[in-house]
Order: structure tokens, then sequence, then C-alpha cells
């Protein structure tokens, strides 16, 4: 199961449970966390020792505070809570917050850490004979707006130069719900959560998961945020609220004998089975302090997806597929890093994420399968394969964003040209040009070279008829290509 962040579904909310004899119960000086059935939260529920406030605690223990998480699986219940104030602290999605920042305004909601990234709780399933993005045109798919899944639908599209036009959506209240449409063979295609895509392949002959956030590393953010008022009433409180939290994150990150804890803690208080709690905190990337200054912009030198880039770049996208209306709240009036700014937490085991390291590309690689193929239009001059500042933003815009959301897939940059000139040296200046977009996208993203593989066709790929200009025109593109993981 995972969260359904935009419309209630039918899971009836669920008592959490506690490893300790020792609960506290009505205490005013609780911090109250609403959580879902995900395994995002683990750090902090393991660091609480179970899911009840308790003097048991590690939270208790080493800063004398007590924490209590209530699971909400219900979205407009848990909305309704918060506002109630019967919780503090309440989760969403980076990605998902615009559908919903300008109704909370009110509140001044302010999000103030990143428990988690989706890695792998998220799954596009097809049904056989879909291998590619590109299959899925006029497809039927399954998805719940506004929701994780939505954003994980768009970005695909977006990898293969397609838009939701391109489909038949068929939006259901939630994922469980697209699920049990695709095993109905109502759908081609459906955005599930783990564990679900393992129970569509199984139930349904030749399907596959076309992908999953595996590979779309930096797409699904778990955030959480409370009001403006309580935060400045409880400031030490959440600091060490926080620091806490990441701590636990960082012990279940680098222990196996923790993470086992964590999931047996995560079976109690959610009502699961043990084995698929322990794949839910397999499923997401639990986030350190080293994680949150990255996504927070708290460390000048990260090249990577911030929670701004990720809020502004699906607010356009939301807004466009009508889910928002007017104009979001900017990042920086919605988040509160301040609390985040005050910790000091040392050690190897709070260190960001490392980028991903590839092996050295092969042969094989300038022919492999691609799941995703996007077409940029990047204008040099004639002979030129230098980049100017105007091709350097359409790299910025078009390609940089993309491979960033995708981290852990290989990418093949082809350059093309039309039939003008020598074959020859077009399939040279072809090559030279795709190689100045890769080097472009080192420099200044820190990609990893070897994450490239560099082809030049020439005019022996071309897209459209060379006889005419508008077909030259669409020729002299630059394919880049999301590869099938070996």
């Amino acid at each position: 199961l995972k969260k359904n962040p935009n419309i209630m579904d039918a899971i009836a909310p669920k008592k959490g449970g506690s490893s300790s004899s020792k609960a506290i119960k009505n205490d005013k000086d609780v911090i109250k966390v609403c959580v879902v059935t995900w395994g995002g939260y683990a750090g902090g529920q393991y660091f609480n020792n179970g899911f009840k406030a308790s003097k048991e605690s590690q939270f208790y223990k080493d800063y004398g505070i007590l924490v209590e998480f209530k699971v909400i699986d219900d979205f407009n219940a848990s909305r309704a809570a918060w506002k109630a104030g019967e919780v503090d602290l309440l989760w969403i999605t980076a990605d998902a917050f615009p559908t919903e920042a300008n109704n909370l305004k009110e509140f001044n909601p302010k999000i103030l850490f990143q428990s988690d990234w989706s890695r792998g709780g998220d799954a596009i399933v097809v049904r056989p004979g879909i291998n590619s993005v590109d299959d899925l045109r006029g497809k039927k798919v399954a998805v719940a707006f506004g929701t994780p899944s939505h954003t994980f639908l768009l970005w695909m599209l977006k990898a293969g130069n397609m838009t939701t036009k391109d489909l038949e959506v068929v939006e259901v209240p939630s994922a469980i719900d697209a699920a049990a449409m695709f095993k109905s063979g109502r759908v081609d295609g459906a955005v599930v959560w783990s564990p679900d895509d393992e129970d569509c392949v199984s139930s349904v002959n030749g399907a596959r998961v076309l992908k999953s956030t595996k590979e779309a590393t930096n797409i699904i953010a778990d955030v959480f945020y409370a009001k403006e008022e309580y935060i400045t009433q409880n400031k030490e409180k959440l600091q060490k609220f926080i620091e806490g939290w990441i701590k636990g994150a960082a012990e279940i990150n680098s222990s196996a004998e923790a993470k086992a804890k964590a999931a047996k803690i995560l079976s109690e208080g959610l009502n699961m089975d043990e084995a698929f709690c322990s794949k839910a905190i397999e499923n997401v990337r639990l986030c350190t302090y080293g994680d949150n200054l990255n996504f927070f912009g708290l460390n000048n030198d990260y090249a990577g997806v911030t929670g701004e880039n990720l809020y502004n770049t699906m607010s356009d996208a939301y807004t466009t597929e009508g889910l928002v209306t007017g104009t979001t709240p900017a990042w920086r009036t919605i988040t509160d890093p301040s609390l985040l700014r005050s910790l000091s937490l040392t050690g190897t085991e709070h260190d960001a994420e490392a980028s991903k390291t590839f092996a050295a590309p092969t042969q094989s690689d300038n022919t492999a399968e691609a799941f995703a193929t996007k077409s940029v239009t990047i204008n040099f001059e004639v002979g030129s394969s230098d980049l100017n500042q105007t091709t350097q933003y359409i790299i910025d815009q078009e390609v940089a964003k993309t491979l960033q959301a995708f981290g852990n897939v290989r990418v093949r940059i082809e350059g093309n040209t039309d039939n003008t000139g020598d074959r020859n040296k077009n399939k040279e200046l072809s090559r030279d040009r795709a190689q100045a977009v890769a080097d472009y996208l080192v420099s200044q993203y820190k990609f990893d070279r070897n994450r490239f593989v560099i082809v030049g066709n020439g005019p022996d790929k071309p897209s459209a008829d060379n006889s005419t200009s508008g077909g030259r025109s669409k020729n002299r593109r630059t394919d880049v290509m999301l590869l099938e993981s070996k």
C-alpha cells in the first residue's frame, strides 16, 4: 500500500501499535505525526521504538520529547485532522503539494524536512506488446489524478516527448483501483504501488513493469509540514524531533540489524506482514541529514534535484493538467529550513546519497533498447559543434531535468543531420554535437561521464522527409534515449 495524496481512498484508518508498555496517553506535550501505510517514515518510527508516545522511546531518552504516529490513510480525513489540530505534522509529497497548496493558505503550512525518496514504491504495469513509453500512444492507462502516481506518469511521458493527450487516460480514485482495472483487463496500463505491481504481473499473462521509481529516482519526495504557528511555539521540540528522525534513518540505512528492527516496528504499528514492511523500507531512500541539506538548497555544491526544482516543475505540470488554478505559493513561502540549519550531524552515515556511478559504455550500448526517447531540436552554427547560451538553455530545460529525474539509467545521445552535404562529414559532425551535449551535462550537473553513450548518425536515421525544408529541419535533431538496464 502507499499514499493517495489528493483523493479519499477506501482504506479505513488503522491503529498504530507500539512495542512499549509505557505508552503515554492524552499528553498535551506529545508531537502528533500523521502518517500513512508507507515505508518511508521508518526513520521516525524506528527512533520512537513504535507508534505510540512512550518514555521507552529514543526520542524521550535522548531528548525528553514524546512522539506519537497516527496512521490515517484516508487523505481527506488526514487533512481534516491536521486543520483541527488533532495532529501537528502532516505528510505530503513535494511533487503533489502544488495541488493542495492554495487550499491551505489560511493555515500557513511550512515544510520542515524530507523523509524519503520513492525508489520502487511506484510503478507502471503494462500488458504484452508495450515495451516503451512510445508504445503507450493511444492506449488506456489508469491513474489516480493529483497523486504521486500521476506525477510518475507525467514524467514518463515527458521523457518520451509525450503528454496525457497522447493517451486515453482513465481517472481512478486510487492506485489500488488502477491495479484492479488492470487485472480485470479494462486498461492497457496502470500506475500502481508496490507490491500491487507484482500482483498485476502475476495475475495478467505476459504483463510486465514498464518502469518504476527504482529508475525514476528523484521524482517522488515525501516531506512533512506543520502550521507556522505551531512551529513558532515548538521550535526547540521540533528541532530535536527532526534530529532524532534523521538519526533513525541513518541507522536503518547503515545497519541490517536496525532495518530488521524497523520492519518489526512497522509490522506492529501498521498491522502488516513483517516481510511486506521490510520490502516497503527497501523501496525508498530514507533521507539523511546530507540529503536534507541538498533537498532544501543548503549545500551550494549540490547540482541535483532540489525540493524547489521539483515543486516548481510540478506546479507547471499540474497547471497544464488543469489540477491547479491560479499561482501556487513560492517555495520559500511554504518551507522553513531553519530547524535543519540549526542541526550539526557528523559521520559518514549522515552523508548525502552518492550519485550512481556507471561502468564505461560498451559497443552494445550503441544499439541497446531504449524505453524512452526524447527528441530535442538544438540548433548549432553551420559546421560547428559549439553550444551557445540558447542551446544551453534548451539542454537545461529539456534534457537535464529528465536525466536528473531518471538518475539510475544509462543515456544514449544521438546526433542527427539532414542529407545535405557529405555523409561522412555529417556523421562526424553529428557525433561531435552529441558529445558537446554530454560534455555540458557532465560539467554543469556533475553526471558521471560513463553514463553517456555517444552516437553520430549523420543523415542515416531521418525522422521526416529530406526532400522538404520542413522535413530537413526535423531531421537536424538530437535524440536523448533512456536505456533499458542490462
